[in-house]
């Protein structure tokens, strides 16, 4: 299983995804806002879900938009290849745009 980056530098790298990577980006900069609270190092970025592969090396967990979640089988099987976790956010919690609810799932990914 691949090492985390959160354990080799004190901060974490999140992967966010959906259709074309934009519709995250208000999520990303709420979680960005949460991390900060929190005292949390966290590098968090959104691109779309093609995109996945072009960055699997450089992520701790990778979070789907709900409006892609019928992807999550085939970037599981990304993730799993390099051991990274892969689940889906909250519909509830995304539609909010809820960074903490957001990064605690991350984080607790990360942490399995």
């Amino acid at each position: 299983m691949k090492q985390s980056n959160y354990e080799e530098e004190n901060g974490m790298n999140i992967l966010l995804c959906c259709s074309a990577g934009m519709s995250t980006s208000l999520l990303v900069n709420k979680m960005e806002k949460a991390a900060l609270e929190e005292g949390v190092n966290a590098k968090i970025q959104a691109v779309a879900t093609t995109e996945v592969r072009n960055h699997i090396n450089d992520v701790d967990v990778v979070l789907l938009g709900p409006q892609v979640r019928y992807l999550l089988n085939d970037i599981r099987k990304i993730g799993d290849e390099k051991g990274v976790p892969v689940d889906t956010i909250n519909p509830m919690h995304y539609g909010s745009c809820n960074g903490k609810e957001v990064l605690k799932t991350a984080i607790e990914l990360i942490a399995k």
